[in-house]
């Protein structure tokens, strides 16, 4: 199975995680080591190295892969929690917008976008607890637009696409699952790849 996602929905995790010390120990803990080697290959006492790795320990970011007897003493061997670390964007948001949901509007996007990465993560990281797989799909494309009012006409079509054929495989006894068409403008550098 993939490594999966650790998400991150807690302030409190992601302040730990922002020092500058704290981030090159997750990027060292990619591989097993112990505050010990950690501490030589940083020049660091190995008491303050295993400060932080307590406190990264304990916020979920790093985690316990083995314990060795060495020389009298419980040598602990911690790694970063495997995967990729997602940080729940919605956590950023001081209140709860009720906003309208205006289709064309950017914050509207935004927000939903945020909405799916907070709920996939979510979903992803207990599929992968489990030892299962979350079951998702996506649909990309580039479209090039002659009009500006050429958006709204295309969105209309689009919207009336997804309709039928929502219509053709929606199910009153099925598993419901979200679907969002999203449309922005492509980064300047994007089309240099091309």
């Amino acid at each position: 199975m993939a490594a999966g996602l650790t998400y991150v929905d807690q302030p409190e995790q992601v302040r730990l995680a922002l020092s500058p010390l704290r981030r090159r120990l997750l990027g060292l803990l990619r591989e097993p080591a112990s505050a010990t080697r950690l501490a030589g290959e940083l020049d660091l006492p190995r008491q303050r190295v295993n400060y932080h790795l307590r406190a990264l320990e304990r916020a979920g970011l790093v985690e316990l892969v083995e314990e060795r007897q060495r020389r009298g003493c419980v040598e602990r061997i911690l790694r970063t929690r495997p995967g990729t670390f997602v940080v729940d964007p919605t956590m950023m948001i001081a209140d709860e917008r009720t906003q309208a949901r205006d289709q064309f509007a950017a914050e509207h996007l935004v927000d939903v976008a945020a909405a799916t990465v907070r709920d996939v993560a979510r979903m992803q990281a207990g599929a992968a607890a489990e030892g299962k797989r979350l079951l998702t799909f996506t649909v990309e494309a580039e479209v090039k637009f002659g009009q500006p009012h050429d958006v709204h006409a295309f969105t209309d079509a689009l919207a009336e696409a997804v309709r039928q054929v929502v219509a053709r495989f929606d199910s009153p006894d099925g598993r419901p699952y979200r679907m969002v068409v999203a449309g922005h403008p492509a980064p300047a550098d994007m089309g240099d790849n091309q």
